[in-house]
């Protein structure tokens, strides 16, 4: 009654009101989502959008069918779906009640033993509201379970263990070795393997066109191998780069993530091999001062330049540890 009374004064200027609230609230929505990330605003809406790892999502989604899915511990690295195929289960199961039946817990929030004795243990005890002649389960989401106290996951265990009637859990994490073995025999576990180059590639695609992006070979190239097999990696770098620049090539995507052009490596790569140690240290000095280089980057990305001739991986190793072993030989001389 009481919005109805407050709403009555304003009844003589509705007409003028609405045409333009309307018109801004629209205007304010395609703001929104123009600005809003690529990561999220592209995010697989059902587990056939998902990009890769399809032995996994079908081996989900078939549990799914047959109303047996178990307790989850997906893990792997970053970017690599384990998010968004637990999201997409949890959209095909609940559809339009999605937002009542889930709780999900990322980074941000507390991961204590109280988050577990409090909000988690409510939400499973509580009774879920179903119109069929049968209660649905309910959905317990936490992201990043790897970084719980280990008193958590205790307790989280005994959680599990009293409620598997009513919900199931999906733990998703990065380092599966961060969560006690009570937990972890008490999930179906699937690793998340960095995406290959491929599906990487197929996705970017999908984004360059949504968004009718100008980008050439050399820049899809650069994006995919930046990425690392990770996907969120991939839209965040392409999306930056686009801001920069309204054409994404090779140089502009390298200048925009800050890493060494693959021509530099070369050009360092072949000065350490043909050139001087004084020579080889000015040129590379000056290169890393003019071009704002890191020295890990250097390190990193001539270690792979060299990695990826035709050399086998035992002559790489051999070659390493003669490398630091002349390195303490000429440290122990110049001690004695």
């Amino acid at each position: 009654m009481a919005g109805t009374t407050a709403a009555a004064p304003m009844d003589i200027d509705a007409a003028a009101v609405r045409p333009a609230t309307k018109g801004k609230a629209t205007l304010s929505a395609a703001a929104a989502v123009k600005s809003s990330p690529w990561v999220e605003k592209y995010r697989p809406q059902s587990l056939a959008d998902v990009a890769a790892h399809r032995d996994i999502v079908d081996t989900i989604d078939r549990l799914t069918d047959e109303n047996r899915l178990p307790h989850l511990l997906l893990y792997g690295p970053p970017g690599t779906g384990k998010t968004s195929t637990i999201l997409a289960v949890a959209r095909k199961i609940y559809g339009s009640q999605y937002g009542n039946m889930i709780l999900e817990l990322n980074a941000s929030d507390e991961r204590g033993i109280g988050v577990v004795r409090q909000q988690i243990q409510d939400f499973a005890s509580a009774h879920s509201l179903s119109f069929g002649a049968k209660p649905a389960v309910k959905l317990v989401l936490l992201d990043e379970a790897d970084a719980m106290t280990k008193d958590a996951q205790f307790a989280l265990r005994r959680v599990i263990e009293k409620y598997t009637r009513s919900t199931r859990f999906a733990l998703i994490c990065n380092h599966v070795n961060k969560i006690i073995p009570a937990l972890q025999s008490r999930c179906t576990r699937f690793r998340f393997a960095p995406l290959d180059g491929t599906n990487v590639s197929e996705r970017l695609q999908h984004v360059i066109k949504s968004e009718g992006l100008d980008v050439d070979k050399g820049g899809l190239t650069a994006l995919v191998r930046l990425s690392n097999g990770d996907m969120r990696k991939a839209l965040n770098i392409l999306q930056s780069t686009h801001m920069a620049s309204s054409q994404i090539t090779e140089e502009a995507v390298y200048l925009c993530t800050g890493n060494p052009m693959p021509k530099d490596i070369e050009q360092i790569a072949s000065w350490l091999l043909n050139e001087p140690f004084s020579t080889s240290f000015k040129y590379i000095s000056d290169t890393k001062m003019r071009k704002g280089l890191a020295l890990i980057d250097i390190i990193r990305e001539v270690t792979m330049y060299r990695l990826t001739f035709a050399c086998n991986d035992k002559l790489q190793l051999g070659a390493l540890i003669s490398t630091f072993t002349t390195a303490r030989t000429a440290m122990v001389a110049a001690a004695a």
